[in-house]
C-alpha cells in the first residue's frame, strides 16, 4: 500500500477500536447530510422558481451523490481511512458551498451546475460511510450486524440532529443550514479523522466486556434519538427562550459523546490481560516476512480478507458435509468442476458480479429502498397535500423511526442468526410486507395517517439497511465489501430515479395543473390524488420484492447454516491471507 502515512497503521490493544467507533459517530452524524434535502428544498423551490419536477430531480441528484460510493469503494482498499475523510470533507465544502451561493442570490447558477453541486456536496456522505463502515465491520469482525446497525443508525439520527440545529441554533433558515453543511462537515472530519483507524480486531466470541460495550453504545444511541424526538416536538409546539434552546442542545452534544465513555473506562479501569486461548486457531497465522517494508510502516488499507477459519478434527468428513450443504444450495451443482471461491468466501467485485445472489439481493434491496427513498425525497410535499404543514416534525419523526429500524434490524437479525440461523434477509422480507400496508395507508390520503405512515416507513426503511450490510459481508467476504457495499447503495439513485423523478414528480405536476387551471406551472397541489398512483405503484414493486426475498432466502439457507454451525461467524474452510 501506498501513501498510507502514519494514520494508516494498524492500532494494537483492545481500546483504539472503541476510541474508532466513537469517532465514526461524529463521522456519521455529518454524512447524514443527504437527508436534509426537504428542509432547504422548498427555499431552493422558491429562490430559483423551480416546479415540483425540477425539485424532484434535484432530489435524485441528492440521492445519486449520497449512494454512488464506487470510486471510494474501490478507493478503500488502496488509501486510508484518514485520506477518504478528507476527500469526502473537500465534496462538502465545494457542492455545498456552491449551493449556498446560488440559494443566497450570490452568483447566478443554471440549473445544470445546481444538480451537479447537490451531488457533489452530498458524495461527501459515501467517502465519509465508506471511510467510517468498512473500517469499522473490520474492527469487529465478529459483530458485523451489531456493528451494521450502529454506524448506520448514527447516520439515520443525523437527520433529527440536523433538524434540532436547524430549528434551535440556525433559526430555521435554510442558507445557514446550507452554510453549516459546507463549513461543519470539514471541521468535523478534521477533528476526528486521525481515530477513524485500522485496528488490531477483537476475535473472543464469548467476550462478555464487549458485549456490554455493544449493549452501552446501542442504549446510548436510542436514548438520543428518543431525546432528539422530544426536544424536536418541544420546539416546534412551544416558544422556548434562547437559554432554553441552548441547553437542548448542549446535552444532544453531550449524548452524542456518550460513546466514547467506553474507552475513558477501558483506561480507568483495565481489563486484566487473558491467557491465550485455543482460539488462535480460529485466524489464519502468518508471519512478518511475508510483509513488505512498506506494508509494515503504513498497516493495511481499509480491508483485506478478514475471514476467520476453523480447524475441524477430521478435515476429510467435515469438506464432504460441506460440500453437500453448498452443493444444496447451488442447486447440486458439480463441486470438483467448480473454480474460484463459494458463498461466504471473500470475492472479488468480479466474481460476485456474476453470482446470481448478488443480483437477488440487489433487485431486493431495491424493492424495498428504492420506493422508500421516493416517500422520503417527497415527504414535505407528501405532508403538504394532506393539510400537515410542520414538515419539520414530519422529518425528525422519519429520521428517527428510520434510526430505531437500523439499530433493530442489526440487533435482532445478529440474535437470530446466531441462536436459530435464521438468514438475514428474512427480515427484508418481513419489512417489504409492512411497507405494502404503509404505501396503501399513505394512499388514502388522510391527515390523521400521515404521522403513522412515516412511522411505520421509517422503522422498515432502517431494516433495509442495517440487513443488508452484513448479508453482503457474510456471503461474498470483506475482500471487495467496500465497493460491494457501494455498489448495493446505488438503488437509492436508480429509485430515486423512476419513482421519485418520473413517476412520483410527473402525476404531481399533472394533478396540480388539474387543481390550478390556466397557471403556468402551478407549484402547489393539495389532496390525495397527488401523490395516490406514486404509492400503488410503490405497494406493487414492494409486493414483488416479497416474492423475490422468499426464493433468495431459499438460496442462502444452507449457506448461513454452514456459517454460524457453532453459534457465531465461522468459516469452515481454511482462507488465505489476501
Amino acid at each position: 500500500m501506498a501513501g498510507g502515512g502514519g494514520l494508516g497503521k494498524v492500532k494494537a490493544g483492545s481500546r483504539p477500536p472503541w476510541v474508532g467507533l466513537a469517532a465514526a459517530v461524529w463521522v456519521q452524524v455529518a454524512a447524514g447530510s443527504a437527508y436534509v434535502f426537504p428542509l432547504y428544498s422548498h427555499a431552493v423551490k422558491e429562490a430559483l422558481g423551480y416546479n415540483q419536477k425540477a425539485l424532484t430531480m434535484l432530489g435524485v441528484a441528492n440521492d445519486v451523490g449520497e449512494n454512488v460510493g464506487l470510486v471510494p469503494g474501490v478507493l478503500a482498499n488502496r488509501l486510508p481511512p484518514w485520506l477518504i475523510l478528507l476527500i469526502g470533507s473537500a465534496c462538502a465544502f465545494f457542492g455545498f458551498g456552491t449551493v449556498w451561493l446560488a440559494v443566497t442570490k450570490t452568483v447566478a447558477m443554471p440549473y445544470w451546475v445546481l444538480c451537479i453541486a447537490l451531488c457533489v456536496g452530498t458524495n461527501s456522505s459515501a467517502w465519509l460511510g465508506t471511510a467510517a463502515l468498512v473500517t469499522n465491520m473490520r474492527n469487529f469482525p465478529l459483530s458485523r450486524g451489531t456493528v451494521a446497525g450502529l454506524i448506520k443508525g448514527y447516520v439515520a439520527v443525523s437527520a433529527a440532529v440536523y433538524t434540532e440545529t436547524f430549528n434551535g441554533m440556525l433559526n430555521n433558515s435554510p442558507t445557514n443550514l446550507l452554510l453549516l453543511l459546507a463549513l461543519g462537515i470539514p471541521v468535523a472530519c478534521v477533528v476526528v479523522m486521525y481515530f477513524v483507524r485500522p485496528c488490531t480486531p477483537s476475535l473472543d466470541e464469548d467476550n462478555a466486556t464487549e458485549h456490554s460495550h455493544f449493549v452501552f453504545t446501542q442504549v446510548s444511541s436510542v436514548v438520543l434519538g428518543v431525546y432528539l424526538m422530544v426536544a424536536t416536538i418541544l420546539g416546534d409546539t412551544l416558544n422556548l427562550s434562547a437559554t432554553i434552546t441552548y441547553l437542548l442542545f448542549g446535552i444532544m452534544i453531550l449524548l452524542l459523546l456518550s460513546p466514547l465513555a467506553i474507552p475513558i473506562k477501558m483506561t480507568l479501569y483495565p481489563s486484566k490481560p487473558k491467557e491465550e486461548k485455543a482460539s488462535a486457531l480460529l485466524v489464519p497465522s502468518y508471519s512478518t516476512d511475508s510483509l513488505s517494508g512498506a506494508d509494515q510502516e503504513n498497516g493495511e488499507p481499509l480491508l483485506r480478507g478478514t475471514s476467520a477459519t476453523f480447524v475441524p478434527g477430521n478435515n476429510d468428513s467435515d469438506e464432504t458435509d460441506l460440500d453437500v450443504l453448498l452443493a444444496e444450495g447451488e442447486g447440486a451443482v458439480n463441486l470438483k468442476k467448480r473454480k474460484g471461491p463459494r458463498r461466504g468466501d471473500d470475492f472479488t467485485f468480479a466474481e460476485a458480479l456474476v453470482k446470481a445472489d448478488f443480483w437477488l439481493l440487489f433487485i431486493v434491496y431495491f424493492c424495498g429502498v428504492g420506493t422508500g427513498v421516493t416517500a422520503l425525497n417527497n415527504l414535505a410535499q407528501i405532508g403538504t397535500s394532506v393539510g400537515a404543514n410542520d414538515t419539520t416534525v414530519l422529518l425528525c419523526l422519519f429520521g428517527f423511526c428510520n434510526f430505531v429500524g437500523r439499530i433493530l434490524g442489526g440487533s435482532i437479525s445478529e440474535y437470530f442468526v446466531r441462536t436459530r440461523m435464521l438468514p438475514r434477509p428474512f427480515w427484508m422480507m418481513c419489512t417489504q410486507i409492512i411497507m405494502v400496508v404503509t404505501f396503501l395507508l399513505f394512499a388514502t390520503g388522510l391527515h390523521s395517517l400521515i404521522y403513522v405512515s412515516t412511522t411505520l416507513l421509517g422503522i422498515c426503511y432502517g431494516v433495509q439497511f442495517a440487513v443488508m450490510i452484513p448479508t453482503v459481508s457474510e456471503l461474498f467476504g470483506l475482500k471487495d465489501f467496500g465497493l460491494m457495499y457501494n455498489f448495493m447503495l446505488m438503488v437509492n439513485p436508480i429509485g430515486a430515479f423512476f419513482f421519485s423523478a418520473l413517476l412520483a414528480g410527473y402525476v404531481y405536476d399533472k394533478e396540480a395543473e388539474r387543481q390550478n387551471p390556466g397557471v403556468l406551472d402551478p407549484s402547489n397541489c393539495f389532496g390525495p390524488d397527488c401523490f395516490r398512483l406514486t404509492f400503488y405503484v410503490c405497494a406493487m414493486v414492494c409486493c414483488c420484492g416479497t416474492l423475490i426475498c422468499l426464493v433468495f432466502i431459499a438460496r442462502i439457507k444452507p449457506v448461513y447454516q454452514m456459517l454460524y454451525a457453532s453459534g457465531s461467524f465461522r468459516h469452515p474452510r481454511q482462507q488465505q491471507l489476501y
